[in-house]
């Protein structure tokens, strides 16, 4: 059976699931969930992230934890996890620019957390000349030394629940079958109880415990050890209500009921609610638009340097800048939230947290 009859057939058992529990169905599906079986990211796949437009993003998270690095006093062993690392392109660009500082290479631990049996073998591949070390889940990392986490394009293909404003309360939506056996949306008959805030009819209010729970582990594991970390995804900088789910696939979009399995599931981040997560762990946070945390690291300079070195990649070059940082491209709809140990002065881009500051 198919994942959309095995899952219609779930449906029919035990009635309609909530949309977390389809999200996680048709993302890791052991035999036909998209991360466990078909993952296809670049520009002949179904989506591109910041590390596959230009080396510039990568190279500059590197130089962002040589300086992080320093602030630590330069400890002699570091810890560098990555999560959800892709097709490794990120943790190559961040090496090639740690070679910048031989003594941190030198006492380097690095761990990718990654789940996906695909994208862990094309990081093996591509990682073959590096002392790497694979986990499942950030909870599996283990260190004695200080921490550098960096979480790219991860928080948005968490799992999350959807609720509807009625007349008669806030009712959740659900995934179940319509009148010709097809998958469809529903609310659930009884409206929820719960602290909502107030909404107008119709509106619609997502939260991903899971999204909390990644930045409650991160956060946990920066506050024990010391140091910092990186989430940098698509989404809201404050609290607010709508409907962001979409199914991506060859660049395009889809209905999320439409293939389960084939496409990419995302939902906007809850920075709001990812960063009061973290905080509760006890760590400093700060959150900025990836545009200017970009500028903030030197990306304008970077790409100058790069197209007066080879002046026929110029326009390239100036295209990869504006699809980072422009306010149209990812550069305002992007998010850097920062996270770090406290006693430790603000990292670069961020400026220092009023509320848990020394």
């Amino acid at each position: 059976m198919s994942l959309k009859d095995r899952l219609k057939a779930q449906i029919q058992a035990f009635g309609p699931m909530s949309l977390g529990q389809y999200m996680t169905a048709c993302l890791h599906d052991p035999a036909e969930g998209y991360y466990a079986s078909r993952p296809r990211l670049g520009a002949e796949g179904d989506f591109v992230t910041a590390p596959l437009v230009s080396q510039m993003f990568g190279e500059l998270i590197g130089l962002w934890c040589i300086a992080v690095w320093e602030s630590l006093g330069r400890p002699a062993r570091l810890c560098l996890v990555e999560i959800g690392p892709g097709d490794a392109t990120l943790m190559l660009d961040v090496l090639r620019a740690l070679r910048l500082a031989p003594d941190l290479l030198a006492g380097l631990q690095i761990v990718m957390v990654e789940a996906s049996t695909p994208l862990r073998a094309i990081q093996q591949d591509k990682l073959k000349s590096h002392p790497v070390q694979w986990v499942s889940q950030i909870g599996q990392v283990k260190t004695d030394s200080p921490v550098i986490v960096i979480a790219n394009e991860v928080l948005d293909c968490l799992p999350a629940r959807q609720f509807v404003r009625t007349e008669a309360g806030w009712s959740e939506r659900l995934v179940g079958l319509g009148p010709d056996d097809a998958l469809t949306f529903g609310l659930s008959p009884r409206p929820v109880e719960g602290l909502f805030p107030p909404a107008s009819v119709g509106s619609v209010l997502e939260l991903s415990p899971a999204q909390d729970a990644l930045a409650s582990d991160v956060a946990g594991l920066i506050a024990t050890q010391g140091g910092a970390g990186l989430l940098i995804d698509y989404g809201r900088s404050d609290p607010g209500f709508g409907d962001t789910l979409q199914a991506l696939g060859g660049h395009k979009k889809f209905g999320p009921l439409d293939a389960p399995g084939e496409h990419d599931l995302t939902i906007h981040a809850d920075f709001p609610s990812v960063l009061t997560a973290a905080k509760d762990c006890g760590v400093q946070t700060g959150l900025v638009d990836q545009g200017q945390f970009l500028r903030a690291l030197g990306i304008d300079q970077r790409a100058q340097a790069l197209s007066q070195a080879r002046p026929d990649q110029a326009a390239k070059l100036a295209h990869q800048l504006e699809r980072l940082t422009g306010a149209a491209q990812m550069g305002e709809l992007f998010k850097v939230a920062g996270l770090w140990s406290k006693g430790l002065q603000a990292p670069p881009g961020f400026d220092p947290d009023p509320e848990t500051a020394a």
